[in-house]
């Protein structure tokens, strides 16, 4: 183990291959192996979970068991408990989520307020940023499904497309606006 930063890795019991840098990074870490956590406060509630990749003030900060993401980023994942296989790059993204497990979020807010939507994609600054617990969407593009909430197997690809869907299910839009008024709409599919 690597430690270096006031309580950085302090209770650390049996746990090995751990790099701690920053203040309170990983400070409850009792078993957890094979992490990495770069920044004040990062990882600073874990205790179990393995195989993490954090790099970020308060970034995966209350996360205790969730194995197995990559965190970069100002507060990237800060609420994630128990998530697992998430990938989350830039300031605030995947900030609200605790238990969702295989999402990636890339860019400025992108899904910054799912808790527990699973198998998501969202790349592009604030892309599906207002979705709480909807599962399987690919948002790709700025503003892309921006305010889809509890909607499944939606795709938009393109700036602002889709960005009117809440709760619409099976929805395709690609292109720029594409589908943009559409709100609860399902099974549509919308090109240019």
């Amino acid at each position: 183990n690597t430690a270096v930063g006031n309580n950085a890795l302090d209770a650390n019991t049996t746990a090995n291959n751990n790099t701690a840098l920053g203040y309170d990074s990983m400070t409850a870490n009792t078993t957890g192996t094979n992490n990495a956590a770069v920044g004040a406060y990062a990882m600073a509630a874990n205790t179990t979970a393995s195989n993490n990749t954090v790099l970020g003030a308060y970034a995966f900060d209350a996360n205790t068991t969730g194995g197995n993401n990559t965190a970069v980023g100002y507060g990237v994942m800060a609420a994630n408990t128990t998530g697992g296989h998430n990938i989350a790059i830039g300031f605030n993204t995947l900030i609200a989520n605790t238990t969702a497990s295989n999402n990636v979020a890339v860019g400025q807010a992108a899904m910054a307020a799912t808790t527990t939507g699973a198998t998501n994609t969202a790349l592009g600054n604030a892309a599906l940023t207002t979705q709480t617990t909807g599962n399987n969407n690919i948002a790709v593009g700025q503003n892309a499904l921006n305010l889809l909430t509890t909607g499944t197997y939606n795709i938009a690809m393109g700036n602002n497309a889709g960005l009117s869907i809440t709760t619409g299910g099976s929805n395709v839009a690609i292109g720029h606006l594409s589908l943009d008024a559409n709100t609860t709409g399902a099974s549509n599919t919308a090109m240019g």
